[in-house]
């Protein structure tokens, strides 16, 4: 199979050169998604056989399957988050020839005259929030962002302002390349949170102002605590030990179980922003403290589920390569046994001790499903409140049984 996928902006009347006009003269079967068929329609060839690409695409490859042979429409650079990496992914043998066009965010930089070396681009066409989230926690100054339906100006710039990551401006960019549609508009993140904004549309973010630096720490007194309870949270220190035991530099998929204040999580969202966070807690209290601690120190994305963690269905959850357990009802072998049959091989079990029964429970829970138990380290932050950080990890499938 061939494939000769070419790039086209949102002007009506596209300028090919001729190699591509020639391509198109003597093509037979074509494919794209509705708008490129709207713009291509009348210079198609008579006979010519349209594909359109839409959801789900398995229906549009079976089509695929039984032609040599295909001139594929797509949206500005097909190799930028464009339809020529779908293809490479699901035909990894079929030729491919490309002819870019430029991307929307080169329009919108060009058109604003931003330099957009040093850009970061996010796409959320048909994804989640999680890697413009991840950029505003890493305090990245300008971002490209790729939106859809559900991801528009209006609900980037309400999401920002929710998490106080307020120092930015917006640049839009509606049917970029459409000489009787274009619109280009710079707004406060308050102007586009109230503004509508038609498809198709990309946006730039720009923080012209020094963003403050990551801490390494939030301070407990900080937080929003559980009826103002100072013992219900995980002191900074351990808090930032725990972490370290957790080794979440190089996991991806981190559970909080028992999460109370969230601090273990906000903790963990902005030190470390490409991890994908869910967070557990019984008490229905916790989603108020999360919601209201997340904000306040701008951990975006943190997912909570409130309920008794042994009664919930975690068969939808990405598994975990990391989990910490904050709080267990005196439940703790029932939680572990839950949490191992989850937990990937490779994957680690943090705790907090600060009773012998605990400790105990942990060892026993560790040896009954064949956890490996690393040596405790203790930790005593005055004459009142020794701790043991204990470290299980998951090193065989077996516990799986």
């Amino acid at each position: 199979m061939k494939f000769y996928v070419i790039g086209i902006t949102d002007h009506p009347q596209p300028w090919f050169p001729p190699e591509v006009e020639e391509l198109i003269c003597h093509g037979r079967i074509f494919s794209g998604g509705r708008r490129h068929h709207d713009i291509m329609a009348s210079r198609l060839p008579k006979g010519a056989v349209w594909i359109d690409i839409a959801v789900p695409l398995d229906a549009v490859f079976e089509q695929y399957q039984t032609h040599h042979e295909i001139i594929v429409f797509a949206s500005g650079d097909p190799l930028f988050f464009g339809f020529a990496n779908t293809l490479q992914r699901r035909l990894p043998e079929a030729e491919l020839q490309v002819f870019p066009a430029p991307n929307s965010l080169q329009m919108l930089a060009y058109r604003c005259l931003i330099p957009y070396d040093d850009m970061h681009i996010v796409s959320l066409t048909g994804r989640p929030w999680h890697e413009l989230d991840r950029a505003l926690m890493e305090h990245t100054a300008k971002i490209g962002v790729l939106t859809d339906r559900q991801h528009t100006p209006t609900t980037i710039a309400q999401r920002l302002m929710d998490y106080g990551y307020t120092d930015y401006t917006m640049w839009v960019g509606e049917h970029l390349g459409n000489p009787q549609q274009e619109r280009v508009v710079s707004l406060s993140l308050k102007e586009a949170a109230a503004a509508t904004f038609d498809l198709p549309n990309c946006l730039i973010l720009w923080s012209k102002h020094p963003l403050p630096p990551r801490r390494m720490g939030i301070p407990d007194a900080e937080f929003e605590l559980l009826d103002g309870r100072e013992r219900m949270i995980t002191k900074m220190p351990i808090r930032l030990l725990s972490l370290q035991a957790l080794e979440l530099p190089r996991r991806t998929v981190f559970w909080d179980v028992g999460f109370c204040t969230g601090s273990v999580s906000i903790e963990a969202a902005l030190q470390f922003p490409h991890l994908h966070i869910h967070s557990f807690e019984v008490r229905e209290e916790g989603r108020r403290l999360m919601d209201v601690n997340s904000r306040r120190f701008g951990a975006v994305g943190i997912e909570v589920s409130i309920g008794d963690f042994l009664d919930k269905d975690l068969s939808a959850l990405p598994r975990p390569d990391a989990v910490f357990i904050g709080g267990h009802g005196g439940r703790l072998k029932e939680m572990m046994a839950k949490i191992s049959k989850v937990l990937t091989v490779g994957g680690c079990i943090v705790m907090n001790s600060v009773t012998e029964q605990s400790r105990h429970d942990f060892e026993t829970a560790c040896d009954a499903l064949h956890l490996q138990f690393h040596a405790p380290v203790h930790v005593a932050l005055n004459d009142y409140n020794p701790i043991d950080i204990l470290k299980a990890e998951k090193t065989t499938s077996k516990c799986l049984a």
